[in-house]
Parts: C-alpha cells; sequence; structure tokens
C-alpha cells in the first residue's frame, strides 16, 4: 500500500524526516509518535503536498510524480481547521468533492451522505465558522470522505475533544474500514486511540521511523517472557530452580511468583522445573504489555 525509501524532508534548519524506509501494510494502521515527530510532516509527502529527498509511493504510484492521481484515491482530514470561512458544512463537503473531480450534483449528493455518516445531518446547513470543536472535526471527517477513497489520512482527529466527543469520533473511525470499505492510517500522539481502533503501528521519534509492525509484534520486541505462576505449596523449592535455570523470579506470595523466562523459552520452561521440584503448578498466565510501556522501551532501546 505505501512503500517510503529514505525519505526526507527539511525545513531551513530543521530536519523534519530522515531516511524513513519502510513497507506499510493493513486495515487500520497507528502513526504514532509525539508532537513534532515528523508524522504530519510524513503524510504530506505521500500526498505529494511537499518537496522531499527519497522516494514515496502510494498504491505503487510516486507521490512525486503522480501526487492527483494519489489524491483522486486517498482521503486526508489535516491536523489543523481547514474550511473556508462563510460556508456551511454541504458546501464544503460538496467543494472537496468537486476538487476530487466529482460532477456538482454527485459531489452534493455525496456531501449530504458523508455529512449523515459523521452525524452532522441536521447542522449540516449552519456556518462552520460557529461549529465547536467537535463538530469541525466531523466536518473535516465528512471532506476526506466525500470522494469515496480507498485510504484515508487522519491527522490528530481526536485533537481537542472533550471525553464523549473523543469518544464518538473513535467509534465513527472503528467502523470506516467496514462500512467505507477503505483502509485508515491515523496520525495520533495518543496511545490509548492507537490501542482502541489500531492493528499495527508505525513509530515516529525526531524524524526517524523507530518500529513498523503490528501492535502485538511491538508489545513483544526486546523482551523475554513474563508469567505470574502460583503452586499448591510453598514456592521456594521451585523458585531456586528457575534461578539455576537463568530466570527472574520476583516473589509475590508464599506460593506465588513472577517469573520472567530467559529470551527463547517459554511456560514450558516452568513447567519442566515445577516437575522437577515436585511442584503443582495451580495458575500460571502470561503478562500483558501495555502499549505504552512496549512504545517506551522500543523508544529507549533506539536511543
Amino acid at each position: 500500500m505505501i512503500e517510503l525509501s529514505k525519505v526526507g524532508k527539511r525545513y531551513g534548519a530543521i530536519q523534519a524526516l530522515t531516511d524513513v524506509t519502510a513497507d506499510i501494510e493493513g486495515r487500520v494502521i497507528g502513526l504514532l509518535g509525539p508532537n513534532g515527530a515528523g508524522k504530519s510532516t510524513l503524510l504530506k509527502v505521500m500526498l505529494g503536498l511537499v518537496e522531499y529527498e527519497g522516494d514515496a509511493k502510494v498504491f505503487e504510484m510516486s507521490s512525486r510524480t503522480s501526487s492527483f492521481a494519489i489524491r483522486d484515491r486517498v482521503g486526508y482530514m489535516p491536523e489543523m481547521d481547514s474550511y473556508i470561512p462563510g460556508m456551511n458544512a454541504v458546501e464544503i463537503c460538496t467543494f472537496a468533492g468537486e476538487l476530487g473531480g466529482l460532477p456538482r450534483r454527485e459531489a452534493m449528493q455525496r456531501a449530504h451522505e458523508a455529512l449523515y455518516y459523521a452525524g452532522l445531518g441536521d447542522k449540516r446547513y449552519q456556518k462552520v465558522d460557529g461549529y465547536s470543536t467537535g463538530l469541525k472535526q466531523r466536518v473535516k471527517l465528512a471532506q476526506s470522505l466525500v470522494h469515496d477513497p480507498e485510504l484515508l489520512f487522519l491527522d490528530e482527529p481526536t485533537n481537542g475533544l472533550d471525553p464523549r466527543a473523543r469518544d464518538d469520533m473513535l467509534e465513527l473511525i472503528t467502523e470506516l474500514p467496514t462500512r467505507r470499505e477503505c483502509s485508515i492510517i491515523l496520525s495520533t500522539h495518543l496511545l490509548p486511540d492507537v490501542e482502541r481502533v489500531c492493528e499495527s503501528v508505525v513509530i515516529m521519534q525526531q524524524g526517524r521511523m523507530r518500529f513498523s509492525g503490528t501492535i502485538d509484534a511491538l508489545r513483544g520486541t526486546g523482551r523475554a517472557d513474563t508469567y505470574d505462576i502460583e503452586v499448591k505449596a510453598d514456592i521456594g523449592p521451585l523458585s531456586e530452580r528457575l534461578v539455576a535455570a537463568g530466570c527472574e523470579v520476583e516473589p509475590e506470595s508464599p506460593m506465588g511468583a513472577t517469573v520472567t523466562v530467559p529470551v527463547g523459552q517459554d511456560a514450558r520452561l516452568i513447567f519442566r522445573e515445577a516437575r522437577e521440584a515436585g511442584a503443582q503448578v495451580r495458575h500460571c498466565a502470561a503478562q500483558t504489555v501495555s502499549l505504552e510501556s512496549a512504545f517506551l522501551r522500543q523508544v529507549e532501546a533506539d536511543e
């Protein structure tokens, strides 16, 4: 879907992107990183909106030479407000459809459909100037959908929203791949948003790509497996055997402990040692690593 090869971008003295290389596939991809990491610049590179070094392809088309063809198939919801003062939501979305090459009648029909989908059916004739932040975000989402794109770039779609509006926006995004049959790249600095709606993730920091892959793969990078275990009697003899086998053991109770096995091993090591120690394992469950912990671990490891 997206091919990046040594992509670089400089704004004066600021190096916004450095040697970004990746093949990105998936249905809902999180473009994750702190503010200033280069996420918005990378989206603009893929749309052909800024000059850049290296090569960037979307649907096997170069964004340097085929930017208009790419934008025919990609919807873009920018981070900043992007409406023309004095226009209502129908006019803005119709205009966006016409910019996408649709005849005016079809563009207006699709504008109404997109605004209904975004929950603005009863407010579509009001001027966007008077909208709240949440409604302006919905208009941006609608205008990105009006030409029925195959791929959506959503840049900080929950930015500035209160908790209720944020939940509503994330619910809309979650439904998009099925209802609109499109893929999504969700650019955000909010880890919970990625964890809620995304299947895979691209991590950016200081203009460099730190990771690209599934969320499960991110949670598993660079760590040995850790398990919570509990035995029927005193865990002491089993703990001694596990430590001798290279495990890290943190006692939690007389009968329980947290065990980190060596890289390349799994729970079978615990059960083998339990059998040798004559201990009856009553509970053994792998610990779940949060996306936040995995993100920080990846960034710190690369640093």
